[in-house]
C-alpha cells in the first residue's frame, strides 16, 4: 500500500515546510520510527496545521479526568461512526497501545456496546456519539448519567471537545482521501 497516494492534494516534501512543521514531524518521526500521514497531508496548508496541532494538543496532552486511552478510545468510536479509515485504523493503534490491549480497538470500532470496557467507559462513548450526531439533544439528563459515573464537568467539557475536534479531523481526512500509514496496522497487536 506504500505507493498509493497518502491525498488527494500535493503533500509538500519536507525541504520546502517551514522550518518550524518540519522540526515537528521530524520529531515525531523520530519518536514512532515514521511519519504519520496526517502530518504530510496536513502539511498542505502550514497555518491550518499549525492551529490543528495546538488545538489537537490541549485536548490530548493534558491532565484531566479521562485517561489518554479513555480520549482514544472516543476517537475511535465516533471516528469509525463518521466512518473515517484513517482516524480507526491510527488511533487503534494508538489506543491499543495505551490500552495495553490488542483487541480493544477492534472491539470498540466495531460495536463498543459489546466491546470489553467499563460501564463508565459506555456511558462516556454514549454521550460521545451523541455529541457526534446529535448535539442540539444535549441536555441535563446526560450531564446526570455521566455524573453518576464519576465525570465532572471538565471531563464532560473534554468528551465533548475530543468528539468535537476528532469530528472535524474525520471530515478532513476523509476529504482528502488520507490514507493509513501501514506501520499503525500492527502496532499493539503483538
Amino acid at each position: 500500500m506504500a505507493d498509493k497516494p497518502i491525498s488527494r492534494f500535493p503533500v509538500p516534501a519536507l525541504d520546502d515546510m517551514p522550518e518550524d512543521i518540519r522540526d515537528t514531524i521530524l520529531g515525531v518521526q523520530e519518536k514512532a520510527g515514521f511519519i504519520p500521514n496526517v502530518f504530510l497531508t496536513l502539511a498542505h496548508r502550514p497555518d491550518e496545521f499549525r492551529a490543528f496541532m495546538a488545538y489537537h494538543d490541549a485536548l490530548m496532552e493534558k491532565d484531566s479526568g479521562l485517561s489518554q486511552a479513555d480520549r482514544e478510545m472516543i476517537i475511535v468510536a465516533t471516528s469509525n461512526d463518521n466512518n473515517c479509515l484513517y482516524c480507526v485504523v491510527a488511533h487503534g493503534a494508538i489506543l491499543r497501545i495505551r490500552a495495553k490491549d490488542a483487541l480493544i480497538a477492534d472491539q470498540v470500532a466495531t460495536n463498543y456496546r459489546k466491546a470489553d470496557i467499563t460501564p463508565r467507559q459506555k456511558a462516556m462513548l454514549d454521550f460521545a456519539m451523541k455529541v457526534s450526531n446529535n448535539a442540539r439533544a444535549v441536555g441535563d439528563e446526560d450531564f446526570a448519567t455521566l455524573h453518576s459515573h464519576g465525570f465532572s464537568d471538565e471531563d464532560i467539557w473534554d468528551i465533548a471537545g475530543v468528539t468535537s475536534f476528532f469530528g472535524l479531523s474525520n471530515r478532513m481526512a476523509n476529504v482528502t482521501s488520507m490514507r493509513p500509514n501501514d506501520e499503525f496496522y500492527m502496532m499493539g497487536r503483538g
